[in-house]
């Protein structure tokens, strides 16, 4: 009978025909269809629970998923038992690799292949393990090492080298956390922090959970004024990294005041990201904070009203498409439900022809938001912002809403809007204005 033992931390399989090694059989290519496999690949492997590329010959033909319990057809191939067997019994008696014809269609258990198996995702699970503790060990130094530093460059080498490793690395994450990493590099922002440590710290706190110690240090205001001025003046990654800071103080800090917390610099800041051309992959997170501020207190809203967020969204919306574009509107309807965003959206010439240009063209979110900022300024200001919502062609993209497979209270508030804007125009005008069809009429 087969036996199973492990000799010198490398799995053999013994037999009264054979000696298998494992960890040979997958370096000399046995196991992976004739290539060899690349060690030096699996060991520089960055995050513990990468998939480690799985031999050839584990694999299922026909699942394609790594088999438990592999049985042979009388063809020599080698098959998942209930894939096999639900082959065979569709009334298919052929090989499904080969397509050879079955003269037996009896299967055997390939117990050698089985054992095998079980040998190298034991080995898998084992350096798995090995490597996690290895990692979590590195990171807890880490970690140990930025509370001892001294001095900024002591601090920012401590904070960079815990942020190399943190990337990707989930058990790295983990042990950092429970470390206390996140409030030890949040209590690192302060009145004299300069912005080469700051910048290293807001990398380490973008990709650890932000316990609460962590989002209290954050939302203390020597710390919000340091992340303004990074904001404001540092590199494209640094922005990036503040802003899915300061998005996840917001999103998990409860509480109205939060969003009271945040200076007009840093508003200012985040306004920045999005009118900046050059760096576009901070637009999309510098909505959302944007976004999730509005949606914190009035106080909040007008303070993004005040450092000209309207303006400079109405200008990007026009090469905006996806989330951007969803986010953005997003946005203007939650300042719109303000006096003074209304005035601001109004004010911004080309925000209504832009809004009307939105709708049935995205999304049926972004045409959501649109339709919300458009009844809020038609309604304020119908003589002004309906007459050139209508002149945009706003009467023909509400008739695509309620003839489209749009939700219902969409419909709705497009059969509403309708009806104000109807009310300014002569029902002959109105109705060229529609550009309607004869059989719509």
């Amino acid at each position: 009978m087969p036996e199973m033992r492990q000799m010198a931390a490398t799995w053999r399989l013994e037999s009264r025909a054979q000696v298998v090694d494992v960890a040979s059989a997958v370096r000399d290519g046995v196991l992976g269809g004739g290539e060899k496999a690349d060690p030096a690949a699996a060991a520089a492997a960055t995050a513990a629970e990468d998939e480690e590329e799985v031999p050839a010959v584990f694999i299922c033909p026909i699942s394609l998923e790594p088999m438990t319990d592999p049985v042979t057809l009388c063809t020599g191939q080698t098959y998942e038992r209930r894939n096999i067997q639900r082959w065979l019994a569709m009334g298919r008696m052929t090989c499904p690799t080969t397509m050879q014809e079955l003269w037996d269609d009896a299967v055997t258990p390939n117990g050698t292949l089985r054992q095998l198996m079980q040998a190298w995702f034991a080995q898998r699970r084992q350096r798995r393990r090995k490597r996690a503790e290895d990692v979590g060990g590195r990171a807890a130094a880490l970690v140990e090492a930025l509370r001892k530093a001294e001095g900024k460059r002591g601090k920012a080498q401590a904070l960079r080298d815990l942020h190399q490793l943190l990337v990707g690395q989930g058990a790295a994450v983990k042990a950092a956390a429970e470390g206390g990493a996140a409030g030890l590099a949040a209590s690192l922002l302060g009145p004299f922090t300069s912005h080469e440590v700051g910048s290293a710290a807001a990398a380490v706190l973008a990709v650890l959970p932000l316990d609460r110690e962590a989002r209290r240090a954050l939302l203390r205001p020597a710390a919000v004024s340091l992340l303004a001025d990074l904001l404001n003046e540092g590199s494209a990654e640094t922005r990036l990294c503040c802003a899915r800071v300061v998005e996840r103080v917001i999103g998990e800090e409860e509480g109205e005041g939060v969003g009271e917390c945040l200076s007009l610099s840093l508003l200012a800041g985040l306004v920045r990201m999005v009118k900046d051309r050059r760096a576009g992959e901070c637009a999309a997170p510098a909505l959302r904070v944007l976004r999730a501020v509005c949606g914190r207190s009035r106080r909040a809203r007008a303070a993004v009203v005040a450092v000209g967020a309207v303006g400079q969204i109405v200008e990007r919306l026009r090469g905006w498409g996806g989330e951007c574009a969803e986010m953005g509107w997003a946005v203007l309807a939650a300042l719109a439900e303000e006096e003074g965003g209304r005035a601001a959206i109004a004010g911004c010439g080309g925000a209504v022809p832009a809004a009307v240009k939105a709708l049935m063209t995205v999304s049926e979110a972004c045409t959501g938001e649109a339709l919300a900022v458009l009844w809020a300024v038609c309604r304020s200001s119908p003589e002004e912002c309906g007459l050139r919502a209508v002149e945009a062609g706003l009467a023909a993209k509400l008739l695509l809403v309620i003839q489209s497979g749009c939700a219902a209270p969409l419909k709705q508030s497009s059969a509403e809007l309708l009806k104000l804007c109807s009310l300014y125009y002569a029902a002959d005008l109105f109705v060229a204005k529609c550009r309607l069809t004869a059989t719509i009429q």
